[in-house]
C-alpha cells in the first residue's frame, strides 16, 4: 500500500534531508586514498549523533530529532554503506583502505522525527588518471544525469514506468547496464515502502505518481553486465563480471508544482 504524505510531513522529511545532505557532503570530502572505510563509518556515527543532540544540534534546538536508518535494518550491523569499484551497494565499513583512484559510492539513511530520508553519491579518491579514469569519470556523470531524468519525471500523473524507461534509456544510450535485481523504492515512516522505483522498464507503466508520494530515486549503472550476486559477508551486492559501477540517490516529493528534491 501506497503511503500519501501530508504537506507537513513533507516538509519534516525535507528539513531531515537537509540534515541528511550536509552530513553526506561532509563524508563525501572525507574520501582520500589511505584511510579505511570504518573511518567514515565513525564520521557518520559522529556527525549524526551531533544533528540528534538536544542543544547545539543541526536541528530545531532543544529537540533529540536524528538517528541512523540503517542501523539494524535487516541486520545491517552499521550507519553507513561504503561499495567501491565492483561493489554497487550495501558493502559494510571494515578495516579496508580506500586505494588512489577508487570508485566510491556512499549511501545514508537517516530517521529525523519518525521519518526517513534517504540519499547516495559516488566520488573517485583523489586523482589518479590511470586507464579507467575517463571511464570512472563517465560511470558518475551519467549515472548522476539519470537521477536527474529520473526526478524530471516524477510528477503528478505520470507513472513509475516513466521515471524508470527515462533512466533506462539515457544509461543505454550511453552504453551502461542498468543494475536490475536492485531497485529504489517508497520512503516515509518506514525506511523502505511501497512503490518499488526500477531504473528500467516501460512508460505509461506502474503505478501512477499522485501528490503526496514521496520516493527513493536511485540509479545503480554497471560499466559491463547488469547481473549483481551479493557477498552474504559484507553485505555487498556486486557485479557479477567485475566491472565498475556508480549509485546515485535522492529521496522526492510529489507535489502540485512538480518534483521536490528532499535530500539536498
Amino acid at each position: 500500500m501506497i503511503s500519501i504524505k501530508t504537506k507537513e510531513e513533507i516538509e519534516i522529511m525535507r528539513e531531515g534531508g537537509r540534515i541528511l545532505a550536509e552530513i553526506l557532503k561532509e563524508l563525501a570530502e572525507e574520501v582520500k586514498p589511505g584511510i579505511t572505510t570504518w573511518s567514515l563509518e565513525e564520521k557518520a556515527r559522529e556527525l549524526i549523533k551531533e544533528a540528534g543532540l538536544v542543544e547545539g544540534s543541526r536541528a530545531k534546538p532543544g529537540i533529540a530529532v536524528a538517528e541512523p536508518a540503517f542501523l539494524g535494518f535487516n541486520g545491517y550491523p552499521a550507519v553507513l554503506c561504503v561499495s567501491i569499484n565492483e561493489e554497487v551497494v550495501h558493502s559494510l565499513p571494515s578495516e579496508r583502505k580506500i586505494m588512489l583512484g577508487d570508485l566510491v559510492s556512499l549511501d545514508l539513511g537517516l530517521k529525523y522525527k519518525g521519518f526517513n530520508v534517504d540519499s547516495a553519491i559516488t566520488v573517485i579518491a583523489g586523482q589518479e588518471f590511470d586507464s579507467e579514469y575517463d571511464l570512472k569519470q563517465k560511470l558518475i556523470r551519467i549515472t548522476k544525469e539519470c537521477l536527474d531524468k529520473g526526478i524530471e519525471m516524477a510528477r503528478v500523473g505520470n507513472s513509475i514506468g516513466d521515471i524508470s524507461s527515462v533512466i533506462q534509456k539515457h544509461a543505454e544510450k550511453n552504453n551502461l547496464s542498468v543494475i536490475r535485481d536492485l531497485v529504489g523504492h517508497g520512503i516515509g515512516r518506514e525506511l523502505h515502502e511501497d512503490p518499488e522505483i526500477p531504473n528500467f522498464g516501460r512508460s505509461g507503466t506502474g503505478p501512477r505518481l499522485i501528490e503526496g508520494m514521496v520516493i527513493a530515486i536511485e540509479p545503480m549503472l554497471s560499466a559491463g553486465s547488469y547481473q549483481v550476486i551479493e557477498d552474504k559477508k559484507t553485505f555487498a551486492w556486486k557485479t557479477k563480471d567485475g566491472s565498475l559501477s556508480a549509485h546515485f540517490e535522492h529521496t522526492v516529493a510529489i507535489t502540485k508544482k512538480g518534483s521536490l528534491v528532499l535530500t539536498e
